[in-house]
């Protein structure tokens, strides 16, 4: 199924692209948030993504398995450049005067203080890993990809994606200080990282 659909993708069939979306808008969802922690930057990269899916078809190899490591290629690369744009943007926003009126935000943080502090904790050991260590991680743990998968997703080697995501977990070890997740790093899937779940909409 997965080389009839590239092929039928590969052609620019507008129906394929719909079962395309169907398929992997939800996997493209969660690996722009796992990169991004931000729900409205992770919607906009998937339209970006399957916007630019649609542009470059037809590069796309008619032979071939499953298109996840493809869209999940062009995801990462958009979500590198949604988030220089939010920078530029934010940069932008400090400069201008502030308002003197201030909005009270206290019940509404109030009610989501536990979520804040435990976000928090993982977007701050997640933040002293390199740009590739995340995106290795977020392709190899969360999104399942193996090596080979992960190393066609980023056009990088296998035994980069091996060194990287080495390197990731070492780091995540050691910095995570969840005391139920404290030292446990196994296989391909982590306790320390477990504590990020998105809830699906």
């Amino acid at each position: 199924m997965d080389t009839n659909l590239r092929r039928r993708v590969r052609a620019g069939d507008h129906d394929a692209f719909g079962e395309l979306f169907d398929a992997y808008a939800r996997s493209v969802y969660n690996h722009a948030f796992r990169l991004t922690g931000e729900w409205a930057i992770a919607e906009e990269v998937v339209s970006l993504t399957f916007l630019d899916a649609w542009r470059l078809c037809g590069r796309l190899d008619e032979e071939g398995g499953s298109l996840g490591p493809w869209l999940l290629g062009i995801a990462t690369n958009v979500t590198r450049n949604t988030r220089r744009a939010t920078r530029r943007h934010a940069a932008a926003v400090s400069r201008l005067p502030r308002d003197e009126t201030v909005r009270d935000f206290a019940d509404e943080v109030a009610g989501r203080v536990d979520d804040a502090v435990q976000l928090a904790l993982v977007r701050t050991a997640l933040a002293r890993l390199r740009r590739t260590e995340r995106e290795v991680l977020a392709l190899c743990v969360w999104s399942g990809l193996d090596y080979r998968a992960a190393a066609e997703a980023l056009g990088v080697p296998v035994g980069t994606v091996r060194s990287r995501l080495s390197r990731a977990r070492t780091k995540l070890a050691k910095h995570m200080e969840l005391p139920q997740a404290r030292g446990q790093v196994r296989g391909d899937r982590t306790t320390a990282v477990g504590v990020l779940k998105e809830e699906s909409r």
